[in-house]
């Protein structure tokens, strides 16, 4: 089991962290081989951008005194079951308190029996074809975490088909075109990123981010870099 790692945030003596972020990656079910690269890179984001960043496997830091360290828990590719109903109540009222939640890639792989984290994630995979290029079309460029891509974005990456369609309160940040790839089976209206309010926090997810050379792409990891933050209300 992975315990907690603090980040050794490089910064001056005189300058304090803006927020703190969790980073959360326990995998109960399928793993992906990124989820290193992953933790490194939000780890570097916040070297550079002034944010402490923990990473951890223990599902019993999911208690009150500790979550109250953090503004964001990012749940970087977990998947499965990965929570007991105490842990599963102390993120539920984490998020009540006005914390952020990140989504990255198979955070909506996980907990499929927990309503509120079904809410709260806005919708759960169902399937992917294989790894492949596509073109991914930008539909809100005003949001910090898309205003930095082009309208028309090619990447490769895994392309998760979800089990249902998004609520109306959640705001799309971008869609994928099927027709630039195989294997698609949502249609037009095919969501990747998506952020919205929920029970009192906030939740920005995204569905990108399957293989370890998306953690080195500059354009993913400014996507990364503004959904954290809004995350967190900064």
């Amino acid at each position: 089991m992975l315990s907690i790692l603090t980040s050794g945030v490089a910064r001056a003596e005189s300058t304090d962290p803006a927020f703190s972020v969790l980073v959360f990656s326990k995998t109960a079910a399928y793993r992906h081989d990124s989820i290193p690269a992953g933790i490194a890179a939000i780890q570097a984001l916040g070297e550079q951008n002034n944010f402490r960043v923990d990473a951890s496997e223990d599902a019993a830091i999911f208690n009150d005194e500790r979550l109250a360290r953090y503004r964001v828990v990012v749940f970087l590719s977990t998947s499965g079951d990965i929570f007991n109903p105490g842990e599963q109540a102390a993120f539920e009222r984490f998020v009540q308190r006005g914390g952020g939640f990140v989504g990255i890639h198979a955070a909506s792989d996980t907990e499929y029996d927990w309503p509120w984290y079904g809410g709260l994630v806005g919708t759960y995979f169902r399937r992917h074809p294989v790894i492949q290029s596509a073109i991914l079309k930008v539909v809100d460029p005003s949001h910090r975490s898309t205003r930095h891509l082009p309208i028309n974005w090619p990447r490769t990456d895994e392309w998760y088909d979800f089990r249902h369609d998004l609520d109306r309160d959640i705001t799309v940040l971008i869609r994928i075109d099927e027709t630039t790839y195989r294997g698609g089976r949502m249609g037009a209206d095919h969501p990747i990123a998506w952020y919205h309010t929920y029970d009192g926090g906030r939740a920005w997810y995204t569905a990108l981010g399957h293989t370890a050379e998306s953690y080195r792409e500059p354009l993913f990891l400014e996507h990364l870099l503004g959904g954290i933050p809004w995350a967190a209300a900064r």
